[in-house]
């Protein structure tokens, strides 16, 4: 379990009454989806991304049980400041959802920009390693938690013109599996979420670059941002157990069953 309070399957529902999340990358796409599904079943949740207006409408809309703050993950000072401040605000920390990211730059290796490149390693990679970081020793003090990193298919395969996406995913992956291996004895649950390919205006900018067989996938076939949010509660419960240490497939029929999508 992901920690204390109530966290049980009710029908097809997960409810985590009493828990407390905190969710990078909440702004939009799957990030927004994961806060309003956390708060609809029971848990107290901290929105966090760079820039506050849109977390601060979310948490709004949500009521009670959300807050914001401002939050650039691959500055770790800020990111531990935001688990501090989910733990001033609810009392505790048992959920951690790193699932900020970015796409580009997109392209051949040899026309990318260094820096912009490096940014998207800052981001993707450095930005789990600081969630990691900063959620873990809460986690560890209350001697429970869960740490999910929405990962990618990318972090498994080469994509043409997707060098610094691939390479920062696969990065965080290994991160994945190097937490499970540290803190999986000592009662932490570590996982990854691959969803596949989510409409969200990440997709959109992948459409515009024209850059990967990604972009030539009519907008039909991308599943909505609710369901890897439902993922993601199911990975908070012990029938995910057998994944720790993994990414949790969402192209699988299997899993979409057990998380009760299909």
């Amino acid at each position: 379990m992901a920690g204390k309070g109530s966290l049980m399957p009710e029908g097809k529902e997960m409810k985590l009454t009493g828990q407390s999340v905190l969710i990078t990358g909440a702004s939009r796409g799957i990030g927004e989806a994961a806060a309003r599904a956390f708060a609809k079943a029971g848990a107290k949740v901290m929105l966090a991304a760079r820039s506050t207006t849109e977390i601060e409408r979310i948490a709004a809309e949500i009521g009670g049980r959300a807050q914001a703050i401002a939050c650039d993950v691959a500055d770790f000072s800020q990111v531990k400041a935001a688990v501090e401040a989910t733990v001033a605000a609810f009392g505790r920390l048992d959920v951690f959802i790193g699932n900020a990211g970015v796409i580009g730059p997109l392209g051949p290796l040899e026309e990318a920009d260094p820096e912009e490149w490096g940014q998207v390693i800052d981001i993707n990679l450095k930005g789990v390693f600081n969630g990691m970081k900063a959620a873990a020793p809460v986690m560890l003090a209350q001697g429970s938690g869960t740490i999910i990193t929405v990962s990618s298919g990318a972090a498994h395969n080469a994509v043409d013109g997707w060098s610094a996406y691939c390479s920062s995913k696969a990065g965080a992956y290994m991160l994945t599996r190097c937490g499970h291996v540290e803190y999986g004895p000592k009662g932490l649950r570590i996982v990854g979420l691959s969803p596949g390919t989510v409409a969200t205006d990440m997709q959109r900018t992948i459409k515009d670059s024209g850059v990967s067989h990604v972009a030539r996938l009519d907008w039909s076939v991308h599943i909505p941002p609710e369901w890897p949010a439902e993922a993601l509660l199911w990975m908070c419960g012990p029938d995910a157990d057998e994944f720790l240490g993994k990414d949790v497939s969402l192209r699988e029929e299997g899993i979409r069953k057990r998380v009760g999508l299909i």
